[in-house]
């Protein structure tokens, strides 16, 4: 991104989508855009060709840009790539702190954050310990990517935040899925924090099937009552 407008329209457009406020197989007008963004078109033709780039933007001959569509079948394969890369990076990161115990302050303050918050979940509501867990799991995952050794690695993880983060969202929708969740990241910081990296390793990977369960459930249920236009094969 060449100058800041730029990049506040890219991650604007970005929200936008990953939020759902742009729904999948939404239709993108440059136009249309730059008056929502309050930008000129070229800035939003960039942030158009950016998200491309990283998945959350198609193009269809004929009918140009449209946000992508999810599908049953991308849903499988992002979890299956998901759980190749964030288990061996939270095994890399878990190995070097007990070396480097300077990568472990962030996780440290997520752990007693988890806490104190996994004492409350059962009996808050859902509304008011939703947000704020679910940014506690986001800064969890920016730390294991940020202490991870292995750039090329954390840029690869980083790249599909976009396509899960949108994917979250449909997650997040099932509140009995808050409990089950919280448990799994305390147990992951836990096991950073021993120096346990198969302990770690591993709960990330139960984590993350559980999660693509609970999506393709809601996105299953979503099809039947017509609340998500979700595409059944594999994406186009």
């Amino acid at each position: 991104m060449s100058s800041g407008k730029t990049h506040a329209v890219y991650l604007r457009l970005r929200e936008l989508i990953e939020k759902m406020e742009l729904p999948p197989g939404a239709q993108l007008s440059e136009t249309s855009l730059a008056e929502r963004l309050e930008a000129s078109r070229t800035p939003v033709r960039e942030a158009i060709r950016q998200l491309s780039h990283e998945g959350l933007i198609s193009f269809t001959p004929g009918s140009g840009a449209r946000v992508a569509p999810i599908s049953l079948h991308g849903v499988r394969t992002l979890f299956e790539f998901r759980m190749i890369l964030e288990p061996a990076a939270v095994r890399m990161v878990a190995e070097d702190g007990r070396t480097h115990p300077e990568l472990l302050t962030e996780f440290t303050e997520i752990a007693g954050e988890l806490d104190a918050m996994t004492e409350r979940i059962e009996t808050a509501p859902h509304a008011e310990l939703a947000p704020p867990f679910h940014r506690l799991t986001e800064r969890f995952d920016l730390a294991v990517t940020a202490a991870c050794h292995n750039e090329q690695l954390a840029r690869t993880i980083d790249h599909q935040r976009g396509q899960s983060a949108r994917l979250l969202e449909v997650a997040h929708s099932a509140t009995q899925r808050l409990p089950g969740s919280a448990r799994e990241h305390r147990r992951m910081c836990r096991a950073v924090l021993d120096g346990d990296a198969e302990g770690a390793a591993a709960t990330l990977t139960e984590h993350l099937s559980r999660t693509r369960q609970v999506i393709i459930e809601q996105l299953t249920t979503g099809i039947s009552a017509g609340t998500f236009d979700v595409e059944i094969g594999p994406a186009t």
